[in-house]
């Protein structure tokens, strides 16, 4: 230790004498630092690939779910009846409740919040299908890995037009 100290008061006096001289800047070799402990790398490892294969019971609010994401873009009604809009999204009933809100991420990119409002044929296990009113555009998102978590409604202030709302 007494060492390292005289080192690092040696080099401090050199480079304040190295400075009144208006000489080249000192030059020093570089120095190599290693730390005595070594610690084992840790692995985190994602769900397996048939993992949803094996649940039993629909996602809890707040549990972070790995999805694949992909984009459609059919005209019609959804499965509750309701036309497609922007907004909506397609997903199987065993994770994701019909009428329930999800918020979705693709990677660390925020998607929006989304109505799960719609099933299909090929919509089996832990996938989110987005409603889009253009083809070319879910043609090109094409298939991601993302991120949904259901989530609670936010209450909203809804009046009607031309009503008058009376002070509390």
């Amino acid at each position: 230790m007494r060492r390292f100290i005289s080192v690092v008061i040696s080099l401090a006096c050199a480079g304040l004498v190295g400075c009144a001289r208006n000489e080249d800047p000192l030059r020093y070799p570089p120095a190599v630092v290693t730390s005595p402990f070594r610690l084992p790398g840790a692995v985190v490892k994602g769900a397996a690939r048939g993992w949803w294969k094996l649940a039993s019971q629909p996602v809890r609010y707040g549990d972070p779910l790995p999805v694949g994401v992909t984009m459609y873009c059919l005209q019609g009604t959804t499965r509750r009846g309701r036309y497609v809009r922007g907004g909506i999204v397609a997903a199987d009933p065993r994770f994701f409740p019909l009428a329930k809100y999800i918020e979705l991420y693709v990677g660390r990119k925020y998607l929006g919040r989304f109505l799960v409002d719609d099933t299909g044929k090929k919509i089996h296990g832990a996938r989110i299908d987005i409603w889009t009113n253009s083809c070319r555009e879910a043609r090109r998102f094409g298939i991601a890995r993302g991120t949904a978590v259901l989530v609670h409604q936010t209450q909203s202030d809804v009046r009607l037009a031309g009503a008058v709302r009376k002070p509390k």
